[in-house]
């Protein structure tokens, strides 16, 4: 007893195998539960985050800082995390499979461990049995139960290294304590449980090391204080090295405290509901747990991934039957601690190591000393079932030794490894998808919202409202009170559009949360998400602009209750944006600001305001501040490429064509992205390059209207007219009232095609629509004149002066055409018609002017975490998306400008000269 055995190649190869062969499932598992919030939405994977930022936040990515933290501190498992996703970024096999080998790892060391305390045969079953126990696939299988495997090898190693510690005759060695120490501080950060280890070292040496029984210590003592006898000399070495211990210790929970800044996490009755419960609820149901979590790692055949809520019924009297169970654990417990500690033998020594490993470690999940946030959880027995599994290697070799049961042993023994491994294989196929898990959950326990719950969201996630719809109405009925249930109900009613039962849904829920007592933290007495039921209801209900009001004072409503409530400034400030409100939306988001200056969607936000606010400026440099929080922000890429592109300076322009290209590469398939990157190079007299952008556009969005008529336009200023034609077809096939269409497509049928009948079906047809254009009154006069129809010609004028009096052009068309009828030397002859009608170019109209702008493109989104798993849109464009023109030019565009004002008076004198008949 005490002296570390080796371990030979082929037991490490042996526990590997068996491993594999136990786990090999596990690769094509995905990420489920708990590894959502861990893996999928923790931003601290990502490698633009700093990494300074894993050790400032919990095991979720959230803030220590902040309330809603679980205050779970495990950088250093988030940094394997981290690892994973450097080299696969979120594919689940890599993750599963480094799971995999650390388990194997675990088991390897555990067996190095057993040599400590039992034979070598004994031992390798022991390890076996560890390695295929199918409590271990929650820790294993599940991506986030690397906190138990990472923290249980430091655990190990760290312990392994203090047997080291005494030296001959019976000296202090002291490098192995050192590295125990530190070993025990990295196990701590991996999950917290690593600083029990203190404890079994402490026991291992005053029982084991040292070779004291109970009663030998007591006798030492008393003598000692009777003043018989000194110290000896080993007890003073034993008491020096106990003293390291625990003085890095309390250091080690001192900084541990620091971290936490001194708060517990704030949970729920619905997550532990004995931590909440009266005397002596509380206490009969906590000591209940304890014999249930031992029937667990004896007879691991109906797991459960939670066992929160309604799982396991209070014991709310002393007659419950179940205390029975209670009882029998504790006797069993006494009377293997009284053996342990009475009688000096290795057997002895072997079933007090194994009762230190099973109870220490679970110490911190026991709730003894502060609530935890389950009532049960499987992966929190990693390390007990280490000593659970020691126990069952010594009682087997116990019975091994009798010659009478030495094959039934090995027959039961071997039956009890084969099932547990045809167990945990089957149970990974569980944790496959989070239907298949909560659905195998379901079939254990049916008194648990949460996994009603759960099975409703994996259904939600694959758009199965209505079924998901009813396991939500099932979690409501399970558990009447409960928050989370009933704005599950109003969300799936929201998606199904039927809004009056959503409205319904999530009044109940408001109707439970419990009401705000004058001085009492409001967060202490619930869960942050439940606060959610003010957003979503004021979510809802905004979609109606009669009730706009009603939201705010339901987004102030939560403010009130808990002033960091970072998401209700969000959603106010959207909201507020929608009431023309920009200043005050500007205040929340600033206020949001304050909360979490590296939140790369607040800066968004607050760009949207300044837009708003006609702050241009103010606008790009807050978008610029999140793209230099998030480099791939989509939307602050492509609304600050507008942005710069609409200033009309050119010096931002290869910039904006920089953002709009990592637009489309985060984006390829959104249309609105080349289309913009089009119109960029249109301005940049690109002609070919945009020819190329509005093609892609339109091969991605067939009826993209926008794209189709400045594609038009571009041929028809760059000479190609004839090809303009094929694309007004297909954008007035899909559009027929498209005006600028319909005058580009006459202008071009006219005098290109010389088809002066469909030129003026096109004229006609705008007049149709909106008889006071006067661009199409304009040329349909010149199409009467083509007619030789002069009277026609002249009234028609004369109506069109009526509508643009100032227009000098029109009334010296007008002059034309009546100094021809009055002309009695009028010979008729043919026409030479204008290059173009001054329909589309002329006096009033550059063509930077005409280029035709979206209608149809992306709107500013307002991007934050949403509780209804919806993007929320404002009604706000910037742009070319705008469908405005821009008053302001530059002086390049103004020199351009008068340069087609002077080509469209040339134009003009040709339309002239046709009316002169010259």
């Amino acid at each position: 007893m005490g002296k570390m055995a080796d371990i030979n190649f082929k037991e490490v190869t042996l526990i590997i195998g068996v491993v594999t062969a136990c786990y090999w499932n596990s690769l094509f598992c995905g990420f489920v539960f708990d590894d959502v919030s861990a893996i999928l939405d923790n931003k601290d994977l990502h490698p633009s985050t700093p990494l300074k930022t894993l050790f400032q936040n919990d095991f979720w990515g959230t803030p220590m800082s902040e309330e809603r933290s679980h205050k779970s501190y495990r950088p250093l498992t988030v940094l394997t995390f981290r690892l994973n996703y450097l080299f696969s970024e979120l594919k689940p096999m890599s993750y599963h499979l480094l799971n995999m080998i650390f388990h194997a790892a675990v088991s390897v060391i555990f067996l190095k461990v057993c040599k400590l305390f039992l034979d070598n045969k004994s031992s390798l079953i022991a390890s076996l049995l560890f390695a295929v126990h199918p409590i271990h696939t929650e820790a294993v299988t599940g991506v986030v139960g690397r906190a138990e495997l990472l923290s249980s090898t430091f655990f190990l190693a760290a312990f392994l290294s203090y047997t080291k510690s005494k030296g001959p005759d019976n000296s202090i060695v002291w490098t192995p304590i050192a590295l125990t120490v530190f070993l025990m501080a990295v196990a701590t950060l991996c999950k917290e449980q690593g600083i029990t280890v203190v404890g079994i070292c402490c026991v291992y040496e005053v029982f084991i090391a040292q070779g004291y029984t109970l009663p030998l210590l007591c006798t030492t003592a008393g003598q000692f204080l009777c003043g018989k006898t000194s110290i000896p000399l080993s007890m003073l070495q034993t008491l020096i090295k106990l003293i390291v211990l625990m003085f890095s210790t309390l250091l080690l929970v001192v900084i541990r405290v620091q971290v936490i800044q001194s708060q517990l996490p704030v949970f729920t009755r619905f997550d532990n509901p004995a931590a909440v419960s009266p005397t002596p609820t509380r206490q009969l149901t906590f000591n209940y747990l304890l014999p249930v979590n031992a029937w667990l790692l004896l007879n691991p055949s109906e797991l459960c991934c939670d066992w929160t809520m309604g799982t396991i019924p209070l014991i709310e009297s002393f007659l419950d039957i179940r205390n029975l169970a209670t009882f029998a654990f504790f006797c069993l417990l006494g009377a293997l601690g009284v053996f342990s500690l009475r009688y000096p033998g290795d057997s002895s020594k072997t079933v007090l190591m194994a009762l230190c490993l099973m109870v220490l470690p679970f110490i911190p999940a026991s709730n003894l000393f502060f609530p935890v946030g389950f009532v049960v959880a499987e992966r929190v027995l990693y390390v007990p079932s280490m000593g659970f599994c020691i126990l069952v290697a010594h009682g087997w070799y116990k019975i091994a030794s009798k010659g009478v049961l030495k094959k039934l042993s090995w027959i039961f023994l071997t039956m009890v490894i084969l099932t547990h491994a045809f167990k945990t294989l089957h149970r990974n196929w569980d944790w496959e998808s989070e239907y298949t898990l909560f659905m195998s959950a379901l079939k254990v326990n049916k008194n648990n919202a949460k996994l009603w719950n759960n099975v409703g969201h994996a259904l939600e996630n694959e758009k199965n409202f209505e079924r998901a719809l009813k396991y939500f109405l099932q979690a409501t009925h399970v558990q009447p009170d409960d928050i989370g249930a009933h704005m599950n109900v109003g969300r799936t009613y929201k998606n199904l559009n039927r809004t009056k039962e959503a409205e319904e849904s999530y009044m109940m829920a408001k109707s439970l949360m419990p009401q705000i007592i004058p001085g009492k933290k409001y967060a202490a007495r619930i869960a942050p998400n439940h606060l959610n039921v003010y957003i979503n209801l004021a979510n809802l209900i905004r979609a109606n602009d009669s009730r706009l009001e009603e939201a705010d004072q339901l987004y102030r409503q939560a403010i009130s209750m808990r002033p960091d409530f970072k998401q209700a400034y969000i959603s106010r400030g959207e909201l507020l944006l929608k009431m023309n409100k920009p200043l005050k939306a500007k205040e929340a988001y600033l206020k949001a600001l304050e909360l979490d200056r590296n939140n790369a969607d607040l800066w968004y936000n607050l760009a949207i305001v300044h837009i708003e606010l006609k702050e241009p400026d103010e606008a790009l440099r807050n978008f610029n501040h999140a793209l230099e929080l998030n480099s791939k922000h989509k939307l602050a890429l492509f609304n600050s490429a507008i942005l710069m592109q609409e200033s009309g300076e050119v010096k931002l322009r290869p910039e904006a064509r920089k953002r709009l290209l990592s637009y489309i590469n985060e984006e390829p398939h959104d249309a609105n992205g080349y289309f913009n990157l089009g119109m960029l190079a249109m301005d940049d007299k690109k002609d070919g390059e945009a020819e190329m952008w509005m093609k892609k556009a339109i091969r991605l969005q067939a009826d993209f209207r926008s794209a189709l008529f400045n594609l038009a336009l571009l041929y028809s200023q760059t000479a190609k007219e004839l090809m303009a034609l094929p694309v007004l077809e297909e954008l007035l096939r899909h559009y027929p009232d498209h005006i600028k269409g319909l005058i580009l497509k006459g202008d071009i049928l006219m005098n290109q095609k010389k088809d002066i009948l469909g030129a003026k079906k096109c004229f006609e047809k705008i007049l149709e629509m909106d008889p006071s254009n006067v661009q199409g009154k304009h040329n349909l006069c010149v199409v009467y004149f083509e007619e030789k129809d002069l009277l026609k010609a002249e009234r028609c004028l004369v109506e069109t002066l009526a509508l643009a009096p100032h227009e000098e052009y029109i009334q010296r068309h007008l002059n034309i055409v009546r100094d021809k009828i009055s002309s009695s030397s009028f010979v008729e002859q043919p026409v030479t018609p204008a290059d173009k009608s001054p329909g589309i170019e002329g006096d009033k109209t550059p063509s930077k002017n005409v280029k035709d702008v979206q209608s149809n493109s992306r709107p500013i989104q307002t991007t934050k975490t949403n509780n209804e798993k919806s993007p929320s849109k404002s009604s706000k464009q910037l742009g070319k998306n705008t469908g405005e023109e821009n008053p302001q030019k530059t002086t390049r565009e103004i020199k351009e400008i008068e340069k087609k004002r002077v080509a469209a008076l040339k134009r003009l004198e040709e339309i002239e000269r046709i009316l002169n008949g010259e």
